[in-house]
C-alpha cells in the first residue's frame, strides 16, 4: 500500500507545486483554463513562506511514497457577509494524474475537515472546476453539493464587455466607482495612528 502524508507546503516543494499548477490549469480536453499561467519556482517559494505565516490560510501538499503529487489551499473565512459563522474553503484541490485512486484526494479533504473542526467551523466548501467531472463526482460522494459556479476573468475583459453593452454613461460610472474606492482607501489609511506602523 502506498504511503500517504499531508502537510503544509515548504519552500523545497516549489518545483512540484509549479508542475501541479501547470497540470491543474490544463483542462481534460487539453485546452488552457482561464486561471493564471504557472508561476516561477522563485515566486512559489515566496508564496509558500507567506502562507506559513498566515493564520487564516494553509497551502497543503500531499505526498505519495515521499513525492509531492497533490495540493490544496485552505482558507478560513466568514461563510457569508451576513453571518458570524466561519467556514473552511478548499481551493485548487488537485492530485496529479500519476497518483489518482490512491486516496490522496481523500487525505487532503480529511486534513481540511480536521482543520475546520480545530477552528470550530461547522461548514466546509470546496471549489472545483465545473468541467472536472471526476473531481465533482468525488466531492459529491463525500456529501458536498453544488452551491454555485465560480467564474474568472481579468478586470480589463469585464470592463471592455460592460462598455460593449452601450449602457448610458457606463464609462463615467466605472471611473467614478474607481475614484470612490481610492477615496475610501485613503480615508482608511489616514485613520491609522501616527507611529503605529511596524508595531
Amino acid at each position: 500500500m502506498a504511503a500517504i502524508e499531508v502537510r503544509d507546503a515548504r519552500q523545497g516543494d516549489a518545483g512540484a507545486l509549479v508542475a501541479l499548477w501547470r497540470e491543474f490549469t490544463t483542462l481534460g480536453a487539453g485546452l488552457p483554463s482561464r486561471l493564471p499561467a504557472p508561476p516561477s519556482a522563485a515566486a512559489v517559494e515566496v508564496a509558500v513562506s507567506k502562507h506559513l505565516d498566515d493564520p487564516f490560510g494553509r497551502l497543503l501538499v500531499g505526498e505519495l511514497d515521499g513525492e509531492v503529487h497533490g495540493m490544496a489551499y485552505l482558507r478560513r473565512t466568514a461563510i457569508t457577509p451576513l453571518h458570524d459563522d466561519a467556514t473552511i474553503t478548499v481551493e485548487y484541490l488537485h492530485v496529479s494524474d500519476a497518483a489518482r485512486r490512491h486516496g490522496l484526494g481523500k487525505a487532503l479533504i480529511a486534513e481540511a475537515v480536521a482543520w475546520a473542526e480545530h477552528e470550530c467551523c461547522a461548514h466546509l466548501a470546496v471549489v472545483a472546476p465545473a468541467i472536472a467531472r471526476e473531481a465533482n463526482r468525488f466531492l459529491a460522494r463525500l456529501g458536498l453539493g453544488q452551491a454555485g459556479v465560480l467564474r474568472f476573468a481579468n478586470t480589463h475583459t469585464v470592463r471592455r464587455r460592460l462598455a460593449a453593452e452601450h449602457a448610458p454613461n457606463l464609462l463615467a460610472l466605472l471611473s467614478s466607482r474607481r475614484s470612490a474606492v481610492a477615496r475610501r482607501a485613503h480615508a482608511l489609511s489616514s485613520q491609522v495612528e501616527p507611529g503605529s506602523a511596524g508595531k
